[in-house]
């Protein structure tokens, strides 16, 4: 049976406290060995991809719709905790609408050559540091066939709850895995068989519409910081300059909405 919690302070329930908390939050769980999934949807996304759940904490209104996940985690040994919505609140800082949180463990990450072995699409994000802009970014991916998603070491983390949230679990079908050196790791992607390609201005960058016309058999994107864009060093080691055509004195898009316009012209 699910076990009612009644008190923030029950030291079962750490691993949900302070979710408001960034700074808290990104040390917590990639050492602690879990990430958070919010929201019947994402639980469910979370748990097809086969992660396995650490606990689940909800408001007694949710026991029926996830009942088959609180009877799948209760055979498992896997504890479901209920509270009262104030109590919930007072544990995570918020109040939790979407009414479910599951702690999930963290699965290891794929090396860089499994994740690209046969992708013919892959979006690299440059230090994206808003977990909006990465959810964004998977979301699209996955709607438009991107192969792989990489990141860089200074990347914010797909797996933050806000992130996971945004991208409505699509983090978890989107194979990806982080870069441990970059930019120097351009290099092994070229190695790997992929043209590499920085979305940015330049004065000699390629149209979108022209790689579109013509485009690489495996193509790896890359996708600048939100307000710096790429690096000199990224731009310096790239294959090619891409810049998407614009009007009406916009020169630049968000990195969510560059990397979609990207994927969709470049879609195979």
């Amino acid at each position: 049976m699910p076990e009612t919690i009644t008190d923030p302070a029950d030291p079962r329930l750490r691993d949900y406290v302070g979710l408001t908390d960034v700074a808290l939050r990104r040390v917590l769980e990639p050492e602690g060995g879990l990430y958070l999934a919010e929201s019947e949807k994402v639980i469910r996304r979370a748990l097809a991809a086969g992660h396995r759940p650490r606990s689940l904490l909800m408001s007694p209104r949710w026991l029926d719709d996830l009942a088959d996940v609180v009877a799948a985690c209760e055979e498992d040994g896997v504890p479901v905790y209920v509270g009262e919505p104030e109590v919930v609140e007072g544990i995570t800082g918020f109040n939790l609408h979407r009414g479910a949180l599951a702690s999930m463990h963290r699965p290891d990450l794929p090396s860089v050559a499994e994740v690209c072995r046969d992708a013919r699409r892959v979006l690299v994000l440059e230090d994206l540091v808003d977990h909006t802009n990465v959810g964004a970014v998977f979301r699209s991916a996955a709607a438009l066939g991107v192969d792989a998603v990489l990141v860089t070491p200074r990347c914010a983390d797909p797996l933050y709850r806000r992130a996971v949230r945004v991208s409505m679990g699509t983090v978890f079908q989107v194979p990806w895995t982080r870069l441990d050196q970059w930019p120097a790791d351009v290099g092994v992607l070229q190695e790997l068989g992929l043209v590499v390609a920085a979305l940015a201005l330049a004065d000699d960058a390629v149209s979108l519409d022209d790689l579109a016309a013509d485009p690489p058999d495996r193509l790896a994107l890359v996708v600048g910081t939100e307000g710096d864009g790429l690096s000199r060093r990224t731009l310096a080691k790239a294959d090619l300059t891409v810049t998407i055509p614009m009007r009406g004195g916009v020169d630049s898009l968000n990195a969510a909405a560059a990397s979609a316009v990207a994927a969709w012209a470049l879609r195979t």
